[in-house]
């Protein structure tokens, strides 16, 4: 059974945790995930210590298995993290339908996302959602120490009337 929920404090170094294991994943074959872990950790610690509030927690099987959240509560979403165990069982999905759902609900009209053009997975996954790419860039990532080429992705939200072809007079 899956349940979206907001975050707790106390949860920060599970969901922390989380975020790293499945960064490490997303970063294989575009930086050395192994030097530069613990500086993702101190960031994911960071930010999820400053903004545990706003976080959306999906729990699968009675526990937190992934989370995501829309750092200045716009409509870009700047995280969604799933346990990479537990991915590709729809966690992703749910999740981000919710994200998807406040944003449309704080009045924004589209959701957007970014993620390194390499990380394959990811872009197919928000290609699946409706997502197109909106842009492409190459720019020097500090953390990485190198260029890194970027993809912006983004999809129209309308509400559920209008998806589903009713018109109302």
């Amino acid at each position: 059974m899956m349940i979206v929920r907001l975050a707790r404090e106390d949860e920060v170094p599970a969901l922390a945790a989380i975020g790293l294991e499945a960064w490490e994943k997303a970063v294989s074959g575009v930086a050395d995930a192994q030097t530069m872990r613990r500086v993702a950790e101190l960031a994911f610690l960071s930010f999820l210590r400053s903004k545990w509030f706003s976080v959306s927690v999906i729990e699968f099987g009675g526990e937190a298995s992934g989370w995501a959240a829309r750092e200045d509560n716009d409509g870009h979403i700047s995280d969604l993290w799933i346990r990479p165990a537990v991915q590709r069982n729809g966690l992703g999905s749910v999740l981000l339908a919710e994200l998807e759902r406040r944003i449309l609900a704080d009045g924004f009209e589209a959701a957007v996302i970014k993620t390194h053009s390499q990380n394959v997975p990811a872009i197919g996954f928000f290609r699946k959602h409706g997502y197109s790419i909106s842009w492409l860039s190459t720019a020097y990532a500090p953390k990485l120490d190198r260029d890194v080429e970027s993809v912006g992705m983004s999809k129209s939200l309308e509400e559920p009337a209008a998806q589903s072809g009713q018109q109302w007079f």
